[in-house]
Order: structure tokens, then sequence, then C-alpha cells
């Protein structure tokens, strides 16, 4: 199945569309861990909130996610003790062990069924390459605050050179989390499924255009992992997606703890889930850019091949993948964006279950006038040149690259007929590029290839049967509609003359 094991586990909040206007003080665009924990703070405030949700609560990249909670980053709290200070890197781990707490507090509060359960992270060495590196992870927690101990050992299938435990991190079901929530939003918000957002038309009060109805707010959070439209924002952001796999095993022990490899091309990162149904081990890796994907690798078979090397796997019963941004300084951007009274949660690397709870904590008490102690090293609106520098100049000339690729000639197909079952490919068509796709059942669709976000090129992602856009990672259904991304509009439809 190419679903989550979260969303699959996850009971419905039976939202209904909006059909008719309405008017709010805040409307949050999103619908995942960001929106719905933002709008459960803002709503206890006595705010008036509505939040639209293009899909179903919690089931978009939240449900695509690892369901890890952790105070360390993808990144590693010493890279951004290095490029920042000290008080930063400070701030960035209280500010997550506060998310992992509050999270904690609304599951008992609440009574959600969301498996919610303290583990501890482990970083390891198989080959003890990585041992400095570990080292100086261990140096920075401690610093800051954590309980840090050295191993030898694990109880994972092999030996290792090196590593270090954190105890009191924490494991979930994502999606079974916001779905919980959101069914405890009971005063102060009304939740819309399967309303996406087409226009935000900008003025003394917001309107958001959805297919049938107006909402007007004077405030507007985007909590779309990435925000919708276009902002300067997209070019210190850098789209790449992730792989997952959820197995049962046929023998065997199931690890417990978040495992974390040193050493990533050899192992993904593993985590055990407990259902009523049994025990499911979970292994995720091999990011790229979105996209930009090797034609020539089936990451899920990749990933199933390195967890057969160590476990008897009795069957993989859930295969999927999630979209993250990487930041061009390291950090998120939660805060006001350039537009006024239109706030953005955006850039939160792999963390983002974490940084998503964080963003909420932000954005209640940006809106609400209260001061806050980490909103100033998340600010939307920095400018830090000389910490982006590199990793931005290095990201938008390979997006300009994908801009060079529209030249004429540059097809992958000159017929309809070279388009196979269950296949995309870009046909230039009188000068045009058109995305074809033709089912299992040979029907073709077309679309125009050119991506309603900034007029990039899409390619076809042959793992998911999708659009993605190698530019700033909006994603399309094949026939154009809209899945995530900045894009508010789907791809031109267009259409076909079967004898082309």
């Amino acid at each position: 199945m190419t679903e989550s094991i979260w969303k699959a586990k996850a009971s419905n909040t039976k939202a209904t569309p909006l059909t008719k206007d309405i008017e709010v003080e805040v409307a949050i665009v999103g619908g995942g861990i960001t929106g719905i924990t933002t709008a459960y703070l803002l709503a206890e405030e006595g705010i008036q909130v509505a939040v639209l949700e293009s899909m179903s609560v919690g089931g978009g990249t939240t449900a695509g996610s690892t369901g890890n909670l952790y105070t360390m980053v993808d990144n590693r709290l010493h890279h951004i003790q290095a490029k920042f200070d000290d008080n930063t890197a400070r701030k960035v781990a209280e500010s997550r062990t506060t998310a992992v707490d509050l999270i904690e507090d609304l599951v008992f509060r609440h009574e959600i069924k969301c498996s919610f359960k303290r583990q501890p992270w482990i970083l390891y060495s198989e080959t003890g390459e990585e041992e400095e590196m570990i080292k100086t992870t261990k140096e920075t927690l401690k610093r800051f605050g954590l309980e840090v101990q050295d191993i030898t050992s694990t109880s994972l299938p092999f030996s290792i050179k090196s590593g270090i435990r954190v105890e009191n991190q924490a494991q979930f079901n994502p999606a079974a989390f916001v779905s919980g929530l959101a069914q405890n939003l009971k005063n102060n918000c009304r939740i819309y499924e399967n309303t996406p957002v087409h226009q935000i038309e900008k003025g003394a009060t917001h309107i958001l255009h959805t297919p049938n109805a107006k909402v007007k707010a004077a405030k507007v959070i985007l909590a779309t992992h990435t925000p919708k439209g276009v902002y300067g924002l997209h070019t210190t952001l850098f789209p790449h997606r992730e792989y997952a796999l959820a197995a049962r095993l046929r023998s065997g022990d199931y690890p417990e703890g978040i495992f974390w490899s040193a050493e990533s091309k050899t192992h993904p990162s593993l985590r055990t889930y407990e259902t009523e149904e049994g025990k499911f081990l979970i292994t995720v890796g091999y990011h790229h850019k979105v996209g930009q994907e090797d034609k020539d690798k089936d990451y899920f078979e990749d990933l199933e091949k390195n967890l057969r090397k160590y476990y008897d796997v009795e069957a993989v019963a859930y295969r999927w993948s999630a979209q993250h941004y990487k930041p061009a300084d390291g950090l998120p951007y939660i805060g006001e964006s350039t537009d006024d009274r239109i706030y953005v949660a955006t850039g939160f690397s792999t963390d983002g279950l974490t940084y998503g709870v964080v963003s909420a904590l932000i954005l209640r008490d940006l809106l609400t006038g209260r001061d806050n102690e980490w909103a100033e090293i998340y600010k939307a609106k920095r400018f830090t040149p000389l910490k982006s520098a590199k990793p931005f100049l290095k990201e938008n000339l390979n997006v300009l690259g994908e801009y060079l690729k529209d030249y004429p000639g540059s097809a992958e197909a000159e017929k309809f007929s070279e388009v196979k079952k269950g296949e995309g490919k870009i046909v230039e068509v009188k000068d045009e590029k058109w995305a074809v796709h033709r089912n299992e059942d040979g029907k073709l669709c077309a679309a125009s290839a050119v991506c309603t976000h900034m007029d990039c090129i899409v390619n076809w992602n042959n793992e998911e049967k999708t659009w993605d856009c190698p530019c700033h990672g909006s994603r399309f259904k094949p026939n154009g509609e809209v899945i995530e991304g900045p894009a508010f509009s789907p791809l031109d439809k267009r259409n076909i003359n079967p004898q082309k």
C-alpha cells in the first residue's frame, strides 16, 4: 500500500467542506500538526478560528512523517551552535523539549489514543568513522542540559563501534494525535476538510477563496509546510522527499527506541510501532530533491533490501514518502511574513512534528501580543546572508538549471503513443510542453507541464505517480490537481488529439 501506517491507523475527524461564506478572526490554511495545534491554542485564548484543510486533517505531511519526537535536530545542534551561537542552540533545544512535553500533556489531558510513548534516542556508528561527530554531538547535548550516555551495544541485530543514548524522547502516531486533538476543538474553532484555498486576496481584511465559499479573516496562518503563493522565502527553502516502509517480522526482536545511523548510507533510521494487530518495524531514508530523483533507482526496494539484510521480514505492509523543506541557515522560519498579518511556519527539515508544535506556541503568543523567548531566533523575516550563502547559492543554481530545461526539443516523447500504461512523460505539442499520463486502463490525460507556482517544468514521479516541480516542490496528481507545495492552482488542462 502506498499509504502511511499512521494514516491507516488514525480515526477520521469527519469534518465537512466549507459551503458558505464565513468571517473569523484567524484563518489557518492547513490541518496538519502545525495548523491543528495552533488552532487549539488560539481557541483556548477565545479567538475565533477556522481551519481550511485541502484533504483530511492530519493526512498530509504529518501522516508521512517518522512519528518520532525529540530535542535533537537532523543537522545536529553543534552545527547550529557553530553557525549561530550558544544562546541560539540552547533555545532550539529548550523550545523542542517544551514542544514534546506539550504533546504529552495534550495526549493525557484529552486521552488521545495515539500510542504516545517515551523512548530513548540512539545515535550509533558501526564503523567508527563518525566517532568524532558522535563525541561532538554528545558534548553539545550535555552542554544544553540533556543526559547522555555512551553506549557500545544496542538492541539492533549488528554490532556497533560507538554510540550515544538520550533518554526521555518520544514516539507516537502523528495522524492519530492530530485527529484526536481536532476532535477536542469544541469552542471557537471550525474545521473544514476537502476545502483547498485557491487564492488569498490580501487587504485590510484578507479574503480566502475556496471552491464553494469565501473566508474573511483579519489574520491568516499558512500552516501548509511551505507558504502558498509566491514569496522570497521560497528561495531559502529546499524541498526534498524521503521514503518509508512499515514491515512485519516473521521472527526476531523489534528494537525499542529511535535509532539514527551516523553512516546513513549503511542503515536508514529505525523504530518500532505497536498496534492492536501487532508490531511493525519502520525504516526511513533515501532523500532527494523533489522532482529530481534518480530514475534508475527504486527507493522503496532499496529500503526493503537493507531491512531484509538484518531482519526476518514476513511482509512489507505499508510504504509511503513525505516532503520536507531544508532552510538555508538551518533554522525554521516562523512568524509574520512580508505580507501584513499573514503568518508562516516552514523550513522544518525532517524535524517537523516537534517544530510544528514549537510554531504553534510562537504563533499563539504573536497573535495574542505576548512576548515569546524563541520568536526572535525563528523569525520569518530574518536576514542571515553569511549563514545562508553557501546553501543558497548551491540550491538556487540547481533551480536555475531546472528552468533552463524549458528549451525546444527537450521533451521526453514526440508522440502520445510513446507514453505507456502507468507512465507519465513530457510531450512537446506545437512548441508547448504537456504533462501526459496514461492510466492502467490505457486512458490518456494531459495538462500543461508548466508549474502554476513559478513556471518551472514538472517531472514525472514514477514511484508515486505524480507530477513534481523540481524548483520549489509543488506536486500534482496525474490529472494536474494540486497535492501539496506552494502552488495554488492545478496544472492547466489540455485536450488530447489521439493521432498525435
